[in-house]
């Protein structure tokens, strides 16, 4: 169990990373404290004695305590400059190869990397960044958690820019921050994904994408877009959405929906936010009893490595992956070096391409 003074300091701290100390403001004082915590006031002292020792807080005597001037600028023996490396995932899909991107570039400059993952989940990325605030970071690189909802940790970004540590973001940037961002253009590659089965003499088609990042919401866009624009009518009930946490079960479940339609009915080609979701829908047409692209025509997104592990090789949108990892450290490393060359809207879009394997097909009449 976490003894009770870090607990206390871990909420200090808290309050500093978010902006709700901001520098040279005064700390509550150590009654206060005691009593918003449950907590003795031995245990508060003990608390800030070590934030005073690490340099984030200073005493004046009879006045309290304050937030230093600069937090976070600490003495570091090492003149290795450091990165921190936020992504939602890191051992699975197309992240180690954005990471191993990252890292080839910032090694070959002398930088070192420190690296960490939220899951796709708003608490562990306000945990990550408070550790990387923590640090003597020279900046961050990070793939934002569920870009496509309002961002609960809008705090600590500010408190980044306060601090002047420059942040890149990666596949996506938060709405209301003008971040410089790495991305592929992903209502591009939704468009060119229906575009290739329309061209195939589809005319009903079915989309599952994820919603709570920008990165499904695009994709969708796309993907009608490109319906609009052949003038081929789109059922409300064939587009599919659904979040990070449903993501292990919703999509199976709507496939099952539109597979137990009959033939006349059923979607013949179908659009899918990746290709890890390709991949397991693979699964389900099969047990279903049908083949792909006999029966249904299969897209996925992003050129993984799932994209050819499988019987059927997938018909997929590429994406840059190492590429966008070592773009996204070149800029980082000209930001740090007082050389940035960013574009005039801080963004960097990638077009992507459609490859052809064997999971698509004209209808089979």
């Amino acid at each position: 169990m976490t003894a009770k003074y870090r607990q206390v300091k871990h909420e200090i701290l808290s309050w500093i990373h978010s902006s709700k100390l901001l520098p040279g403001s005064q700390l509550p004082s150590e009654n206060e404290i005691s009593e918003q915590y449950k907590v003795s006031r031995q245990t508060v002292r003990q608390a800030i004695g070590e934030l005073v020792q690490e340099g984030w807080l200073f005493r004046i005597q009879g006045k309290g305590t304050f937030v230093v001037n600069e937090p976070g600028v600490k003495v570091d023996n090492n003149s290795t400059q450091t990165i921190g490396v936020i992504t939602t995932y890191i051992s699975d899909y197309i992240f180690p190869l954005i990471v191993q991107g990252i890292e080839s570039e910032l090694r070959s400059r002398g930088y070192r990397l420190v690296l960490s993952s939220t899951d796709n989940d708003r608490n562990k990325e306000r945990e990550c960044l408070e550790m990387m605030l923590d640090q003597s970071l020279s900046g961050v690189i990070m793939e934002p958690t569920k870009s496509g909802e309002r961002n609960p940790n809008l705090s600590y970004f500010l408190t980044l820019e306060n601090r002047r540590i420059p942040y890149v973001m990666l596949n996506a940037a938060y709405e209301e921050m003008n971040s410089p961002c790495l991305r592929v253009d992903d209502e591009l590659g939704g468009f060119l994904a229906a575009e290739h089965l329309i061209s195939l003499g589809h005319r009903r088609l079915a989309g599952f994408f994820k919603t709570d990042d920008m990165q499904g919401i695009r994709r969708m866009k796309g993907f009608i877009g490109a319906h609009h624009k052949y003038n081929v009518s789109l059922s409300p009930s064939s587009v599919f959405t659904y979040t990070t946490e449903e993501k292990n079960d919703t999509p199976i479940q709507q496939a099952k929906t539109l597979l137990s339609q009959s033939v006349e009915d059923r979607p013949t080609g179908w659009v899918t936010y990746n290709d890890q979701l390709a991949v397991t829908l693979l699964d389900t047409v099969r047990s279903s009893g049908l083949s792909v692209p006999h029966d249904l025509s299969i897209v996925g997104f992003d050129d993984s490595f799932l994209a050819t592990a499988t019987e059927v090789k997938l018909t997929t949108v590429s994406h840059p992956k190492q590429e966008l990892g070592i773009r996204a450290a070149e800029w980082m490393i000209a930001m740090i070096e007082g050389k940035p060359e960013l574009p005039e809207d801080n963004q960097m879009i990638y077009k992507p391409e459609l490859i052809i394997r064997e999971s698509t097909a004209s209808p089979n009449e």
